[in-house]
């Protein structure tokens, strides 16, 4: 018996030796490829984690000085209670500097590097931008920027924060419809959202800006069904519900 599984057992190494020599060169090629691939996906991820470091200081350098440019530009150009003070019809200090200019300059960098760069770092630079928007009131572009901060940081919670502020900045604009969608864009993305229940909310109540009765009030009965432990909104959906239905 022992000699049978001797012999078993040589037969079945030289089949596999034999195996080995007739196909060595694919066998060989094979080994080559995946050595390069485990090289090539050591390196990417080695590059990748250091331009997300890198990104992250490059970001961080941005919000010092965009903190320091809002800092300049109150202390010299307005009061503590957002006065204008009668230094001259610009934004300009005692020193003859255009804080105006200094922002427009500063927000022209701050887009050529939010739009190279992905994930957190990207979304936050262009959510940035849109905050120098909408202090502006320039709502168009506080859309676009948002949006872009959204897309640039969807898998983040910066995803659905930032449509959801693209939506206020819609409806400033009177855009209602893109508005809805652009809340509703927030809310279908698989992050969690702490502003969920206010959004949709704001859904039925731009349905009730556009007249459209029916789905304002499933709206509002989506907030109920779906945050039923929050009685605050729970209250909220009712009350607009039973205005809308008694009208």
């Amino acid at each position: 018996m022992q000699d049978k599984n001797k012999q078993e057992k040589d037969n079945t190494g030289d089949k596999i030796n034999d195996f080995i020599q007739r196909n060595r060169k694919v066998i060989f090629a094979v080994s080559g490829v995946i050595v390069i691939l485990f090289i090539g996906a050591v390196v990417y991820f080695a590059l990748n984690d250091s331009m997300s470091k890198k990104a992250a200081g490059s970001l961080e350098d941005l919000t010092a000085r965009y903190d320091e440019l809002k800092t300049h530009s109150h202390d010299d150009g307005h009061d503590h209670d957002g006065h204008d003070h009668d230094i001259d019809e610009h934004d300009h200090d005692l020193d003859g500097h255009d804080h105006d200019g200094e922002i427009d300059a500063f927000l022209d960098e701050l887009k050529v590097f939010a739009g190279k760069t992905r994930g957190i770092s990207g979304s936050k630079a262009w959510a940035m931008a849109a905050e120098i928007y909408t202090e502006r009131k320039d709502w168009a572009l506080a859309e676009e920027a948002f949006i872009s901060s959204a897309r640039a940081g969807e898998k983040t919670y910066l995803g659905p924060l930032s449509y959801f502020n693209a939506a206020a900045a819609a409806e400033e604009q009177g855009k209602y419809e893109d508005a809805v969608e652009l809340l509703q864009k927030a809310l279908s993305l698989k992050i969690e959202f702490p502003s969920a229940p206010r959004a949709q909310f704001a859904i039925g109540r731009l349905y009730e800006k556009l007249d459209n009765t029916s789905l304002a009030i499933a709206a509002y009965r989506e907030v109920m069904d779906k945050w039923q432990e929050l009685p605050a909104w729970q209250q909220l959906a009712q009350s607009r519900i039973t205005a809308l239905e008694t009208k």
